[in-house]
């Protein structure tokens, strides 16, 4: 079960990350960087965060392979893919919120306490969606975008999974995984947003 949510949440990410790099007009490879560094950076970040090392998915080569694949896809059908806007939201919805699940679950594993399991949470959720806005030169769209819960609907959904994680740790994972993808929708259906200076 888990590591068919690594997949989904991986290759999920890994195709924003490539479609990242044809708006910005990359060559091939930077297609391929942003799509791997978006797929793999925010657990990574993760794994050092918690003392894993070298992080959990650089052992993974068929998963590593099929990043590449889905941004050599991208790449090729790129216009096909930009006119599905809507579906990849919903489905970089979907992967946030299974990297936050994840994320925490592996916060817990690791003895974090609530603070750390919602860090390791967000960090998977949008650690590599931050790192493929630096190298694309953009400020990272998690520090201004209003009108989009993201890092906090990471934070909600990391937050249910530390909640529920003793008593059903599968439906915990569920749960987590419902609550940010909620929260990042109906949040921004009702026009929900946090506060900014005035």
């Amino acid at each position: 079960m888990v590591e068919v949510l690594v997949w989904l949440g991986t290759l999920i990410f890994a195709a924003t990350g490539a479609l990242k790099g044809v708006e910005k007009g990359f060559d091939l490879l930077g297609v391929l960087v942003l799509a791997t560094v978006t797929a793999v950076g925010g657990g990574s970040i993760r794994d050092v965060l918690v003392g894993t090392l070298p992080p959990t998915a650089l052992h993974n080569e068929p998963l590593l392979w099929s990043v590449v694949l889905t941004g050599l896809l991208v790449f090729r059908f790129h216009p096909r893919v930009q006119a599905m806007e809507r579906l990849i939201y919903y489905l970089d919805t979907l992967g946030l919120g299974l990297f936050a699940a994840l994320g925490a679950e592996r916060g817990l594993v690791s003895g974090l306490g609530p603070f750390g399991v919602a860090l390791a949470g967000i960090l998977s959720g949008v650690g590599g969606g931050v790192l493929r806005d630096v190298l694309s030169g953009e400020v990272p769209g998690i520090l201004y975008r209003a009108g989009d819960l993201y890092a906090s609907a990471a934070l909600v959904g990391a937050l249910v999974v530390y909640a529920l994680y003793g008593t059903h740790p599968e439906g915990a994972l569920f749960a987590g995984t419902l609550a940010t993808v909620l929260l990042r929708i109906f949040g921004r259906r009702l026009g929900l947003r946090l506060p900014t200076p005035r």
